[in-house]
């Protein structure tokens, strides 16, 4: 592959695609090409390319449209779109920019300028991608952390699927609920550092065990803290532990103080722990654990609504198969 990156060019018109081409080729770029909206789909979705170049009005699927598309699919709304369209297509540019269009160009389209737009929205797209790796490689890490003990396999993905079911319940935006997901994977990473011999000890904890144990999330959120894109999931990492009534860990809040999203955690969290084996007991029936909940709710661990709401969501949840639903 060129080092300049890759490059879709998108136009029902063969004569614009292919000058674009040669002017990126010229550049040092890979280019692929597409004359039509559903053609640019299954070369995104086969090749990755790095950046987009879109012409707006296309027959069957616009560039509006192929846009739309690629801002709301986890794998590619990253990257980078920029729409070609002529002076008189300006309502349909603005659509597109809210379609989530990352920059957009004038035909003719002028060879310095498609140049320096490139330029400057690949290196963006360098960033996003270590950013990207980076994370990828915390997510990872907590299921390796999860691997540790046998009896919390799957926890992360049920954690995920119950906590952003609970977060659409209650009506949180994207971004909370991108967190929520993310926060499920990396809620316990800070026990990266508790040795094995307390992690997985099948017995009552010593004080000084439990002690150590209560700074895992303080440690996971230090290491969230060196990924910039995991900022939001920090109040989750290191409050999920934390009560209503102060009674929690590691800083001992209360009341407001604490994260919606880190009690959204929380909820689930205990949860999955009471409808799954575990060395010292057999999974609880769902309904056991439902009244679990609202008794530790009643008695200041977290919001008896919130619990309410998650206990509404029950015909939908789907505790795994070693649980006994109720």
């Amino acid at each position: 592959m060129r080092k300049g990156g890759k490059v879709l060019v998108v136009d029902d018109y063969e004569v614009n695609v292919r000058g674009l081409g040669q002017l990126l080729e010229g550049a040092g770029y890979t280019v692929f090409t597409a004359t039509n909206g559903f053609d640019a789909l299954d070369v995104v979705k086969r090749e990755r390319p790095d950046l987009v170049l879109l012409d707006v009005v296309m027959p069957g699927l616009s560039g509006v449209d192929v846009c739309t598309q690629l801002k709301s699919l986890p794998d590619t709304r990253l990257t980078p779109v920029v729409l070609i369209s002529g002076a008189q297509e300006r309502e349909t540019i603005i659509a597109g920019l809210d379609a989530g269009a990352d920059d957009y160009l004038n035909k003719p389209v002028d060879p310095e300028e498609l140049y320096t737009r490139v330029r400057s929205l690949l290196r963006l797209k360098r960033v996003t991608d270590d950013l990207e790796s980076a994370e990828s490689l915390f997510l990872t890490l907590g299921r390796v952390i999860e691997a540790r003990d046998p009896y919390t396999e799957g926890h992360c993905e049920r954690l995920a699927s119950y906590a952003v079911a609970l977060g659409r319940k209650l009506g949180l935006d994207q971004t909370d609920l991108d967190a929520l997901y993310r926060g499920a994977f990396l809620h316990d990473v800070g026990k990266i550092a508790i040795p094995d011999r307390i992690l997985l000890k099948k017995g009552r904890l010593t004080k000084k065990e439990y002690e150590l144990m209560k700074r895992h999330p303080a440690i996971g959120d230090d290491l969230c803290a060196t990924v910039r894109s995991l900022e939001n999931v920090r109040p989750i990492v290191r409050y999920h532990h934390e009560r209503l009534d102060g009674r929690g860990y590691p800083d001992g809040l209360s009341g407001g103080e604490i994260p919606l999203v880190a009690h959204v955690v929380s909820v689930v969290d205990v949860f999955d722990a009471l409808t799954t084996d575990r060395p010292y007991r057999k999974a609880l029936a769902a309904s056991v654990a439902y009244k679990m909940l609202a008794d530790e709710a009643r008695g200041g661990w977290c919001s008896i609504d919130l619990v309410a709401a998650f206990v509404e969501l029950r015909e939908s949840l789907q505790p795994q198969s070693s649980a006994r639903s109720a």
